[in-house]
């Protein structure tokens, strides 16, 4: 018992925990080789393999991690933080597990050297917080959708596909700026794709769905829409009460006010019933004979996509006892709802509320076809990013001059939290190392031969032509990435790493101490 006291309360700095931190840095290591030989413009791309035999290529860093197999706590750590940094700006991921693997190693060569971990993990805060407040400054800002730099960044994002990047801008122009920037709003929502569709960007919704009757109408023009949040099936009396008389009673006046509910839908001339739970099949006959189109099955996040386009009020089934005059008002409107019965898709467009759009990407097969849409996801994601928080140069260029600026700083740095400052230093010039490497070059001397330039010339600009191997100024070339998408990843990778770092050993919890917090 002793021996165990002594054991947890040692520095962080014995044999026991330089062996953790090894251990842990060997970890994160396996898991940014798996994405690392993807980035950047000369980057191959994963063959994933499954059990049954599914075989998925891509080059997205998100879904190679997402889809690979971890064994090491430390390595689950960095796939959270490449969904993490998926969900908050949908690109970015490569890098900011890079960043976080560098970031790792980095620390544990200090802790190796001596240095107390609290103390790396205090200097890797600080030069992270420099160097984000430094990129923020090194941002240029998008003020317009017809800005030149949007097309080059959705080029980029794109993987060179320039079909992708027009699409991308063409729905960017029919969603406008202001919805664009809104909180909550992904442009990235708005990419469907299917095997052999024609690329098209159109106003409106593309939602996955069936009308639920054959003989219901494929298209409608013109109609109000009813979103129902809740099932469209009469209300049941209580068990204590069925099977009696007074239970048989009871159901039966249900029953008729569940007809007048159909029936208030009917007059009031809905066209399109979207429905989140089931409908009963009264319903589906009352509305087929009426003509109504009716979608059941819906989600949530889809249901409030149908009302925010259609100005609709997600409504409660309760809701449709209430006067006709108020069911009016809850109520949207579209120009046209048509059930696209090869895509299993019902369009909606020309809806009264917010305006929508849609990118259908098409391609030969179902393998391309899901890349293609990932590609596009990316794409869309990045150009929204630019328009929120403007652009850097790309390729590595920003991060090699922001660890400069850090090197910089670590001088003002006063005690053993420099260590730490310098791992964030040696961390930044990752990004273009691998770049370059995977476009055939010399890493070290490539990087060094950039470092010297952009200190010659105070450039915070110049990369690597990954083409010809020369120097020169990224954003000349149009090489540049959106703001958040690098702030986000540097972010998150500060976050995980210095979290890693802080674990001491990895202990297996009982079977019923993980059972019990399940």
């Amino acid at each position: 018992m002793e021996g165990q006291q002594r054991h947890f309360a040692s520095s962080g700095t014995g044999k026991e925990a330089q062996v953790a931190f090894r251990q842990n840095a060997d970890a994160v290591r396996q898991v940014a080789a798996a994405v690392e030989g993807t980035l950047g413009p000369k980057g191959l791309d994963v063959m994933l393999v499954g059990d049954d035999q599914e075989v998925i290529v891509t080059n997205d860093g998100v879904t190679i991690l997402d889809k690979m197999e971890h064994q090491h706590p430390a390595a689950r750590m960095i796939v959270n933080i490449a969904r993490a940094q998926q969900n908050e700006v949908g690109d970015g991921t490569t890098t900011a597990t890079v960043l976080a693997a560098a970031l790792v190693e980095e620390g544990a060569k200090q802790v190796a050297r001596g240095v107390p971990v609290a103390k790396v993990i205090t200097g890797i805060r600080r030069g992270v917080r420099f160097a984000l407040k430094r990129m923020q400054e090194k941002a240029h800002p998008i003020w317009e959708l017809d800005d030149e730099w949007l097309l080059r960044i959705a080029y980029t994002a794109g993987r060179e596909q320039e079909d992708i990047a027009e699409l991308v801008l063409e729905a960017a122009a029919l969603v406008g700026r202001e919805k664009l920037i809104a909180k909550g709003f992904k442009l990235a929502d708005a990419v469907i794709a299917h095997p052999r569709a024609e690329n098209a960007v159109f106003s409106g919704l593309s939602l996955p769905g069936v009308r639920l009757h054959p003989q219901m109408p494929v298209n409608r023009e013109g109609v109000r829409v009813l979103v129902l949040g809740d099932d469209l099936v009469p209300d049941m009396v209580n068990d204590s009460y069925a099977g009696t008389d007074a239970g048989m009673k009871k159901q039966e006046q249900l029953d008729e006010n569940f007809r007048e509910m159909l029936q208030k839908i009917i007059e009031a001339e809905i066209g399109l019933v979207a429905v989140e739970g089931e409908v009963h099949p009264l319903a589906e006959g009352l509305l087929t004979e009426a003509e109504v189109m009716a979608v059941a099955g819906v989600s949530r996040e889809d249901l409030l996509r149908i009302a925010q386009h259609t100005g609709a009020r997600i409504l409660k089934r309760s809701a449709l006892q209430r006067s006709s005059d108020e069911l009016e008002s809850l109520l949207g409107f579209c120009e046209e709802a048509l059930d696209v019965e090869n895509m299993g898709h019902i369009r909606i467009g020309g809806g009264a509320g917010k305006p929508s759009a849609t990118i259908l990407v098409g391609a030969a097969t179902e393998e391309v076809v899901s890349e293609r849409e990932r590609i596009c996801k990316d794409a869309a994601s990045s150009v929204q990013a630019a328009l929120r928080g403007g652009f850097l140069a790309g390729g590595g260029a920003t991060e090699l001059a922001l660890a400069r600026d850090v090197e910089k700083f670590r001088d003002s740095v006063q005690g053993m939290e420099r260590f730490g400052v310098s791992a964030v230093a040696e961390a930044l010039q990752r990004p273009m190392a691998q770049v370059v490497a995977n476009a055939g070059f010399n890493p070290l001397e490539k990087v060094e031969e950039v470092k010297a330039l952009q200190w010659k010339r105070q450039s915070h600009t110049l990369g690597v032509d990954c083409d010809r191997g020369a120097v020169t100024d990224m954003v000349e070339m149009g090489v540049v990435d959106p703001l958040p998408v690098k702030y986000h990843a540097l972010k998150a990778a500060g976050e995980v790493s210095t979290a890693i770092l802080r674990i001491h050993t990895v202990v297996k919890m009982k079977d019923s101490l993980r059972i019990h917090q399940k």
